[in-house]
């Protein structure tokens, strides 16, 4: 059993900053990867960030510069700085993972529950 929660969502005016959360928990042997998605109200799911356990990351390209995606392999956690924030990144931002939950065995895809941000004019 694994389970990923995501915090850090909140309210926030244009230019201002939020960090998003996320970890994971349970039967786990390694993480190839974690991911921030976003989905704004009557658009498609959107991939914004993404790193591996090595250390390589990919942003889209509406955030570069802006965006952080950092992990903690050891805390299986992933982390989102958001910086310069802008109405058009409001949305439900949610985690993703791809999990070997044993040695040698298939990778899995999890996703956290989602986390709210809105950015206001």
């Amino acid at each position: 059993q694994v389970q990923l929660v995501g915090s850090g969502g909140g309210l926030v005016q244009a230019g201002g900053s939020l960090r998003l959360s996320c970890a994971a928990s349970g039967s786990i042997f390694s993480i190839n990867a974690m991911d921030w998605y976003r989905q704004a109200s009557g658009e498609q799911r959107e991939l914004v960030a993404r790193i591996t356990s090595g250390g390589t990351t990919d942003y889209a390209d509406s955030i570069k510069g802006r965006f952080t995606i950092t992990r903690d392999n050891a805390k299986n956690a992933v982390y989102l700085q958001m910086n310069s924030l802008a109405p058009e990144d409001t949305a439900v931002y949610y985690c993703h993972a791809i999990i070997m939950r044993q040695r040698n065995g298939p990778t899995w895809s999890y996703w956290g529950q989602g986390t709210q941000v809105t950015v206001s004019s």
